[in-house]
């Protein structure tokens, strides 16, 4: 199945929205509870499954079904659809502070894996399901589990990573980078991973452990601010259990919080 051809446009800039263009007919598949805003005239119903394969059986639907599972998304895609005359336009927001990347898989090959909980939205005909990792160390050690996502189709999808984001454009080289700030890569670069130095490194380096090895010929996307990043930083500043807090300037703060009467 082709993929239908959307337009689109990306509005903002740290918390960024894609706004896709629908001819009559036309449809998106997103992430639930993506959606930002839509024009009168879109209709959107939840199924299980991309809609890429619509005359396969109920056993392959169910299969693809336990994939998402495993990845952790919701069992459910929204499809948008546009149902009357005219051009309609529907827009998804990204969930936390960083960039939308917008992909022509008719380009970048295809097909292109990315951490699981990067896809955004994506034409009706892309194809979604999941890469097993297929080195136990990899597997173990990636950051990213067993489980990756893969994109299939020749359309247009779109994926959201943390903070900046950096395309690397690979011609039979090699680069190291920290497990968690992998977003995405083609499916034509090998992904293995390394330990991070010697022992003092590993544990003293503030680095991790492990660091991802890409090489071969292709597309990597990189972010600066993995979720889980800025999620510990946030926690490692938000109030205890007993109400005191911690972070920068604790006497002033405590100040701060007599005279606010906390």
């Amino acid at each position: 199945m082709r993929c239908h051809e959307v337009d689109y446009e990306i509005i903002g800039n740290d918390m960024q929205i894609v706004e896709v263009e629908l001819d009559r007919g036309e449809t998106v598949i997103a992430e639930a509870g993506s959606m930002n805003y839509m024009d009168d005239g879109i209709s959107f119903e939840a199924r299980m499954g991309d809609g890429s394969q619509p005359n396969k059986g109920i056993f392959n639907k169910l299969l693809n079904v336990g994939k998402r599972a495993l990845t952790g998304e919701s069992i459910f895609l929204t499809h948008f659809t546009n149902s009357e005359h005219g051009k309609k336009r529907v827009a998804f927001a990204a969930p936390y502070p960083g960039k939308i990347i917008p992909l022509d898989m008719s380009i970048v090959g295809e097909r292109i894996l990315c951490q699981k909980d990067a896809f955004l939205c994506a034409a009706l005909g892309t194809e979604i399901g999941i890469a097993f990792t297929q080195r136990l160390g990899t597997g173990f050690f990636g950051g990213e589990g067993f489980i990756l996502q893969s994109l299939k189709g020749d359309g247009m999808a779109f994926v959201h990573a943390g903070g900046t984001v950096v395309k690397k454009e690979l011609n039979n080289e090699l680069i190291r980078v920290d497990t968690g700030c992998l977003v995405a890569f083609t499916d034509s670069i090998d992904y293995n991973i390394e330990r991070a130095g010697g022992l003092k490194s590993m544990f003293f380096g503030g680095e991790g452990m492990f660091l991802a090895v890409l090489k071969g010929t292709g597309i990597v996307y990189l972010q600066s601010l993995p979720f889980s990043r800025m999620a510990d930083r946030i926690l490692a500043h938000a109030p205890s259990a007993g109400g005191q807090r911690k972070g920068e300037g604790s006497i002033l703060g405590g100040l701060g919080d007599l005279l606010d009467g906390d």
